[in-house]
């Protein structure tokens, strides 16, 4: 039996590419292939060993009409053992955030970024099949060198997103305060000093009864939390929940208790929470950046310039205007219906098709 298997920088609970790697992995197993994750060991969170192999294992696993996957999304070791390796090949890039976001804040980050930017334009030309999750990514992937970029995006566990909710979560914030959600890594390019700044002008002048709730992770990044901390006592900010990383039935319950969504963040190859937000019938305000306005397609409320006084107004519009409301929820549930409908595994066989041959 033949083999796809897949290579990730990192592989942890509520991560991205964790995420879709698991929902691939099943795919392939569906096809009839064998196919197992692989990742640095100390890059594998421990009580998720079992469910990835150690990457120095990988070159002696493979055979020659074998298909390895390489998820390209920071610099890794993973990325210099894809170069090597004797098989057949395919790259998926879901970006690599500039390291100038980091530079003062995280020195290490800033570096494993910039060498994953070495990384990705010197695998121009490694691998037969090249995909990008984003038009945004193909772009930047073309920059660099490489021929023939399709588009296939993120493929997500819709099941999972509208599972299991925390009632203790959903009874929390359903205390009559009106809540803005924020989910993403607690980094520079999200740019959560902006969302305060917003959510200063949101509490303050158009509903002072209102909680801002981040979900998301700030590890390796504690300069930055201490930056955004100092910046909710500056501000007088009341009501502001950093939740950090949450198991998904508490995510769940966040979205389903949040009366907006807003993201005033910079750099986005993708960014899954818009998606998210939509499967939870949220009304999205976000910054057009990056690959913001492609995920999004026409729905939520976009805009390109962060008057923070405005950005409030339009807040509060979204949570009290009800027929702007409900216009933008109709055309978010249209960008949803036509996302989930797609058939990705079928699209993913046939970008794959070049190296699927031998199986016929």
């Amino acid at each position: 039996m033949s083999a796809i298997h897949q290579l990730v920088a990192g592989f942890a609970n509520g991560d991205a590419i964790s995420n879709e790697a698991r929902v691939l992995r099943k795919i392939f197993r569906g096809w009839g292939f064998a196919s197992e994750i692989f990742c640095e060991t100390k890059r594998i969170l421990p009580e998720l060993r079992r469910d990835a192999r150690d990457l120095a294992t990988l070159p002696a696993a493979l055979r020659p009409d074998d298909i390895a996957l390489l998820h390209l999304s920071i610099g890794s070791t993973a990325n210099e053992l894809f170069r090597q390796l004797r098989c057949r090949k395919a790259l998926l890039y879901h970006n690599i955030t500039p390291p100038e976001y980091f530079r003062g804040v995280q020195e290490q980050i800033a570096q494993q970024l910039a060498l994953g930017r070495e990384q990705t334009r010197a695998l121009a030309g490694v691998a037969e099949v090249n995909l990008a999750d984003s038009a945004f990514n193909a772009a930047e992937l073309e920059q660099a060198g490489y021929p023939k970029v399709a588009l296939f995006p993120l493929v997500l566990d819709f099941a999972r997103l509208r599972g299991e909710i925390s009632r203790t979560h959903l009874n929390k914030f359903a205390d009559g305060l009106t809540n803005v959600l924020f989910v993403g890594r607690g980094a520079p390019n999200k740019c959560l000093d902006d969302v305060l700044a917003a959510f200063h002008y949101f509490q303050r002048y158009i509903v002072p009864d209102s909680r801002l709730i981040h979900v998301g992770a700030y590890t390796g990044l504690e300069t930055y939390a201490g930056i955004i901390r100092t910046r909710i006592h500056e501000l007088a900010l009341v009501n502001v929940e950093l939740t950090g990383n949450l198991p998904q039935a508490q995510l769940n319950a966040c979205y389903r208790s949040a009366h907006v969504f807003l993201s005033m963040s910079e750099h986005e190859g993708f960014c899954i929470p818009l998606i998210e937000a939509l499967v939870n019938d949220v009304p999205v305000l976000a910054y057009a950046a990056g690959a913001v306005p492609e995920t999004l397609a026409g729905a939520g409320v976009l805009f390109r310039e962060k008057r923070f006084d405005l950005v409030a107004e339009m807040l509060g519009r979204l949570v009290h205007d009800a027929p702007l409301r409900a216009a933008v929820l109709a055309r978010q549930r249209e960008r949803l219906a036509s996302y989930e409908n797609r058939d990705l595994a079928a699209e993913l066989r046939a970008h794959l098709a070049p190296l699927l041959h031998a199986e016929g």
